[in-house]
């Protein structure tokens, strides 16, 4: 569903960036659809010691996904358990919290104001989005006191967007994902999912969507929404006899804690643009065939997108925004080579195993 251009907006928003453990690459591109609402954070140095990554898949609008893009890794370090070491609980927080920071005269102020500045651009480079970099991404400390204002009732924005996050720190990797956006790890070869989908169709989300009092026709929320967590959405969220975590969609994300091995070769973020037109494994095959022969990473992440854009809308399936993130594992020094591609073998490969996980 959308409005699509006459010809797609190709252009692309690419960034490259490396420090001792990592390197990552990224590219988003508006493609057909009339607007881009997605939106990413790429921090190699969230602190001295840990590296924040997300991509965020905005609907009804981009405002949403820009405020999570600039907004939820200051909330991971803000919050205590950050301090005490605990990241998947942080970043569990994180997620709650952007709901409540969109609410009331400051939410709907900051909101504005991002939704202003894409009003700023002329045509030629509307579908360029906001991304935080090293340099802006912990600018001072902010409370986010209470505000007076003609807008203090403000009950968060309608639009919302997916929010697919991962924090490494040393070896420990930390997934959370609220929606349809995904994260898929590269271990020696095979690729392994580390988040869910969030869809109508589970079971799990559709008991929950009924007990809040919505329904699910034609595998849409309340015929609407074809996903069933998101940050945002505040329509759907209106039940003040149920906690956060038990509306109708939910910014609750999943947690998966993983130990990072020598095994392990790159990890991927990306928007469902991306999942709809190639299955985890054809993207880390792709990857794999690509990734010794261009000069960068984010231009790997360029040939996906051209890899999953349609020739045209009649289909659907490669017409929307598309954003990727690439984050290559540097190798310990000493390590011994990996066996050649055909000699690997999926009974060898041991499936990364979840520390610990919240939902």
């Amino acid at each position: 569903m959308g409005i699509y251009l006459s010809t797609p907006k190709t252009d692309k928003l690419s960034e490259d960036g490396e420090s001792d453990k990592l390197k990552f690459g990224l590219s988003s591109m508006q493609g057909w659809r009339a607007s881009m609402e997605d939106a990413h954070s790429a921090l190699l140095n969230l602190d001295n010691e840990t590296s924040f990554f997300g991509v965020f898949d905005g609907h009804g609008g981009r405002v949403v996904s820009k405020f999570c893009a600039k907004y939820l890794h200051t909330q991971v370090l803000r919050n205590e358990a950050y301090s005490a070491g605990d990241l998947g609980t942080a970043v569990h927080k994180a997620f709650f919290r952007m709901d409540e920071m969109m609410r009331g005269q400051r939410g709907w102020r900051e909101l504005s104001a991002l939704g202003d500045k894409i009003n700023k651009f002329s045509g030629m480079i509307e579908g360029l989005i906001w991304s935080p970099r090293g340099s802006d991404s912990n600018n001072g400390e902010d409370d986010w006191s209470f505000e007076e204002g003609p807008h203090s009732d403000f009950a968060g924005p309608t639009c919302g967007s997916t929010a697919c996050v991962a924090v490494i720190r040393n070896n420990q990797l930390v997934v959370a994902n609220a929606g349809d956006s995904r994260c898929v790890i590269s271990r020696a070869g095979q690729a392994y999912n580390l988040s869910r989908d969030h869809k109508p169709e589970l079971e799990a989300e559709r008991e929950r969507i009924l007990k809040a009092g919505g329904f699910i026709h034609m595998g849409r929320i309340n015929g609407s929404l074809n996903l069933t967590r998101a940050i945002g959405d505040m329509e759907f969220k209106q039940n003040k006899f149920l906690p956060p975590e038990k509306q109708i969609v939910t910014a609750n994300p999943d947690i998966n804690v993983v130990e990072l091995c020598n095994d392990d070769d790159f990890l991927v973020l990306a928007c469902d643009g991306i999942w709809d037109c190639m299955s985890s494994q054809q993207l880390v095959d792709f990857i794999h065939e690509h990734i010794q022969k261009e000069s960068s990473l984010s231009a790997v992440c360029e040939r996906v997108l051209d890899r999953c854009l349609a020739p045209s809308t009649i289909g659907g399936e490669g017409c929307d925004n598309m954003t990727m993130i690439l984050v290559q594992f540097k190798k310990p020094l000493g390590q011994s080579k990996k066996a050649d591609a055909g000699e690997q073998s999926a009974k060898n490969v041991e499936q990364p195993e979840i520390k610990h996980s919240l939902s």
